[in-house]
């Protein structure tokens, strides 16, 4: 930028600044604005809403740089604790309503009072997988009188006096998930639905809740989603009292194991703004009197889940006759499915956008063909373990689908072939290939040359795949941010020197690569700026300067990192990187014969820093 354009910049005004900025996309050429004029940094400042802070140490500094932050990620804030957070809040208000705090299991009712005191304007709260959240932080929450939405799975220690708490002092709640709260029972649904009548969106899935809390809930009038996953202790009388709630648009009963066709046609009987219905592994089969009732709210219903369900062409034809404006059908594991029953089907829901035939063993090209010329706006396509899926098949929806966003082809009989044919979906993000041993390098060279937005890929067990593969991808897909390449065993350094330069990757999955060693691995670490999680189990051939690379340059990596047979990494490797990554690191995986020789210190170090060790006893199993 040359003095007078640089000049020009700085005499405009920030919120110019800021809407020039909201009209870069791509995240490396805001970047690039940023470094190249101070203005354009002060702009993005000012007007920058949301951040996602990684280290504990920057929040404070994200806080006073971000003044204008209505929505704060610390998911990914390892060692995050009450101290640390409390110590960053300033003493002015902030004006962030959203906050996530997803697993962030060193946060506790002190370090939520003093989020909910600097934050007046609080609506939306994530805890989920907070293990050890209880009732002591629910009182906390309480005290945000504003809250609209609070996530809660698997806060294992919140009862119903907890419950109590968040529902007397939080009466506008409109949005609750309670997923896996085991100690919640109909005492706490009740009173949750005498007093937060607003709310329209819950979640009780995995709760031991019995109809009573179904009867409790039926009188919320403005109950939108309901779901209850795996409630056990839930039947078709519960669903029937639930039948009074007139305004439900979408229900989920999946794994409801005494639920039956019966049950079902009751809740839907009288319903006319169903949107969703998630029936998947509940039922044996889809009977007449859901049919039935499917054609009283065909107009409105865009998804429907039949998984793990006996369906018949029969039935998938009566299915297509009522519900017409269907957007997703979820078939996965429905033994009876066929070419006939997917054609008369997709003959009449021709907006279908998601497919789900995963395990559906006896569909063939055919049924390929009828997706194709019928329902040509399909985004999502899951064909795992079909076998009689072709490159014929593939040639059609490649042909006729240009929306195509997704496919999973994991355990399909395909080759390059057919992944030539799919290179001409230039939309594709996600592809999986898991376990399709015929695909090689010729057919990744199609694929990187024309999906350059591809950001997931799953080649699992590929094992024709090398490295010549792995520079076609790196090459053309720069966008990368999720591989797998477990048990792709002819890869060797050379190769994830190419992976090296996908900046944006997040996710790497390198088990068993029996051929990489430490050098391989510190082009990972020096290049993959944003890695966040890493599996290593079975690199056999990683050294202490792979871990020592990963400790110094992989600044980000702090989530998941598994570091289980690592042989020729020596116990002062493992203490070396596992000191340098103290304070990032949120879960980490290791042989249990590793508890004995790693020092105390390290360990309770790790403990302090928020770090989960899985100690995992596994015996060495070399695949050459």
């Amino acid at each position: 930028m040359s003095h007078d354009t640089g000049a020009g910049v700085e005499s405009l005004s920030l919120d110019l600044l800021a809407h020039a900025l909201a009209a870069v996309r791509d995240p490396r050429d805001r970047k690039s604005c940023r470094l190249a004029s101070r203005a354009f940094a002060r702009a993005e400042a000012a007007s920058r809403r949301a951040a996602r802070v990684l280290r504990r140490d920057a929040l404070p500094r994200a806080l006073r740089a971000f003044p204008a932050l209505s929505s704060l990620d610390l998911s990914a804030c390892a060692g995050l604790d009450d101290a640390s957070l409390a110590a960053a809040l300033p003493e002015e208000p902030l004006p962030v309503r959203r906050v996530r705090l997803a697993r962030a299991s060193g946060v506790g009712w002190r370090g939520l009072d003093a989020l909910v005191a600097a934050c007046p304007s609080l609506e939306a709260v994530d805890l989920s997988h907070c293990v050890a959240a209880g009732d002591r932080e629910m009182a906390a929450l309480a005290a945000a009188a504003g809250l609209r939405d609070l996530v809660m799975d698997k806060c294992l220690g919140v009862t119903d006096v907890g419950l109590a708490k968040v529902a007397v002092g939080c009466p506008g709640l409109q949005s609750l998930s309670l997923k896996w709260c085991r100690e919640i029972s109909d005492i706490g649904v009740d009173l949750l639905a005498k007093k937060c009548p607003q709310l329209r969106s819950l979640d009780i899935s995995y709760l031991k809740v019995t109809n009573e809390s179904l009867r409790s809930l039926s009188t919320l009038e403005k109950l939108e989603d309901i779901a209850m996953v795996s409630c056990l202790f839930v039947d078709d009388d519960g669903l029937q009292m639930l039948s009074m709630c007139s305004s439900l648009q979408s229900i989920d009963v999946a794994r409801c194991h005494h639920v039956s066709s019966l049950g079902l046609a009751s809740l839907m009987d009288g319903q006319r703004s169903l949107r969703k219905i998630n029936v998947a592994h509940s039922l044996h089969e889809i009977e007449a009197c859901v049919l039935s009732k499917l054609s009283t709210i065909g107009e409105t219903l865009t998804v429907l889940r039949l998984d793990g369900l006996e369906i018949f062409a029969s039935n998938l034809q009566a299915i297509g006759s009522t519900c017409k404006n269907l957007v997703e059908i979820g078939l996965s594991k429905c033994n009876g499915v066929t070419d006939d029953g997917i054609v008369s089907l997709v003959a009449r829901c021709r907006d279908l956008r998601t497919i789900d035939v995963t395990c559906c063993h006896l569909l063939t090209n055919a049924a390929l063909a009828a997706i194709a010329e019928n329902c040509r706006k399909i985004e999502c396509l899951r064909l795992e373990s079909c076998p009689f899926v072709s490159e014929k098949g593939l040639e059609s929806i490649a042909t006729l689908c240009s929306d195509l966003k997704e496919i999973d082809l994991t355990d399909c009989r395909i080759n390059d072939a057919a992944l030539q044919q799919l290179a001409s979906c230039s939309e594709l993000l996600i592809l999986k290939l898991g376990l399709c041993s015929s695909i090689s390098d010729e057919g990744l060279v199609y694929i990187s040359a024309n999906c350059g937005k591809l950001v997931e890929l799953d080649l699992y067990r590929c094992s024709a795949v090398t490295d010549d593969g792995l520079a076609a991808v790196a090459s053309g897909c720069k966008k990368m941010r999720m591989l797998n390449l477990c048990y792709c065993t002819q890869i060797t350094d050379g190769g994830l020197k190419h992976v090296g330069g996908l900046e944006e990757l997040a996710n790497l999955e390198l088990r068993c690569l029996v051929r990489v060693t430490g050098v391989g691995i510190t082009s990972i670490a020096v290049g993959c700026s944003s890695l966040v999680e890493l599996d290593l189990k079975r690199c056999y051939s990683v050294d202490d300067a792979g871990l020592w690379a990963l400790s110094r340059y992989s600044q980000n990596l702090r989530q998941d990192v598994k570091m289980v047979h690592l042989s020729w990494v020596s116990i002062e490797g493992f203490e070396m990187a596992l000191r340098a990554a103290c304070g990032r690191l949120k879960k980490l995986k290791l042989l249990g014969g590793l508890r004995s020789v790693l020092s105390t210190e390290l360990l309770l170090t790790l403990q302090a820093c928020g770090c989960r060790v899985r100690w995992v006893d596994k015996p060495l199993v070399y695949k050459g």
